[in-house]
């Protein structure tokens, strides 16, 4: 049997950090492997990442998204638009209520709405709207917790009032993530890739902690697959369906357990094999690995598929 050196790759490397932006490398990925993590890992930060974003306004007065505000230079469509470039920092993961209330002339911008104590608002110098003339402009903004993009259609909400607002919801906290793959040299090989990433998150998160958040999210899905479920024999006719494989032989009742292996309409020449091997009993049976069964002499792989759809009408499978 030919043995294979598995080579494993380095881990995550600061190459620069500095604020909502940094670059990172991994070492020592087998050939094609820089591609496949690079890719997998983008779609994770850019998707999967938690945040916080505005999921509904209610202006006094607008009763839908396109109106127009007497005294404010924008129009309500203008004002949603800018509203989604706000950046917050929710603590809890309850919605919270962000209201403005202030009067003209004057330029708004994020610094002029009221966060409750479980939010924080990152960019406060955003642009919002301008009040032209002495008007008073009274609204409220609902902010969430939630994952990637998501259309206002498919936000869910316990109730709407009248003239509340749905707007889609950017909640992905990363503004930008890409990837290069370039070879470098292992032992004798040059093959092998490095993988470079580049992070810039809106400051809700730090690159690093982005990046470690991603790899979490990758192995974890990973270890969900790992493995094969084991599939229902069907139960064969005359006999009630098998309970779930799943079950241990300390929950198959006892009668089932003391049934002989001449009941189980097996092939004589079955019979006679485990006979000779004094397992007499489906408890016995029970008790077997597969291998074990194929040592016997007379078993061969089809009389392992025999016993296995006889023991499957008890929801016993072998060891």
């Amino acid at each position: 049997m030919i043995e294979y050196a598995i080579t494993l790759p380095s881990k995550p490397r600061v190459v620069s950090e500095e604020g909502p932006e940094g670059v990172f490398e991994i070492d020592g990925l087998y050939p094609g492997y820089g591609h496949t993590l690079g890719n997998s890992l983008r779609r994770i930060i850019l998707s999967s990442l938690p945040g916080a974003a505005i999921t509904s306004v209610k202006i006094e007065g607008v009763s839908h998204e396109f109106s127009t505000i007497d005294g404010v230079k924008e129009d309500v469509v203008t004002i949603l638009l800018n509203l989604k470039k706000l950046r917050f920092e929710v603590l809890t993961g309850e919605a919270q209520t962000v209201t403005l209330n202030i009067k003209g002339p004057k330029k708004i911008s994020g610094s002029d709405l009221n966060l409750p104590g479980q939010v924080r608002l990152l960019n406060s110098n955003a642009y919002l709207c301008e009040l032209t003339d002495k008007v008073e402009l009274t609204a409220e903004f609902r902010v969430e917790r939630g994952l990637g993009y998501v259309p206002r259609e498919n936000l869910k909400k316990e109730r709407v009032d009248l003239g509340e607002i749905s707007v889609d919801a950017i909640f992905s906290p990363i503004r930008r993530v890409n990837y290069e793959v370039e070879n470098m040299r292992v032992g004798d090989r040059t093959d092998f890739n490095r993988l470079r990433i580049s992070i810039e998150t809106d400051g809700t998160i730090g690159p690093r902690a982005a990046l470690e958040q991603a790899i979490e999210i990758m192995i974890t899905q990973l270890k969900a697959v790992v493995g094969f479920k084991e599939e229902e024999l069907p139960a064969a006719a005359g006999l009630s369906a098998a309970p779930a494989a799943t079950e241990t032989v300390g929950e198959i009742t006892a009668e089932a357990m003391k049934t002989r292996i001449e009941d189980l309409d097996l092939s004589s020449r079955t019979v006679s094999a485990l006979e000779k091997a004094n397992i007499r009993t489906v408890g016995g049976l029970a008790r077997k690995k597969e291998s074990d069964l194929l040592e016997i002499e007379g078993l061969g792989p089809k009389s392992i598929q025999e016993i296995k759809r006889a023991l499957a009408n008890f929801g016993i499978i072998l060891k």
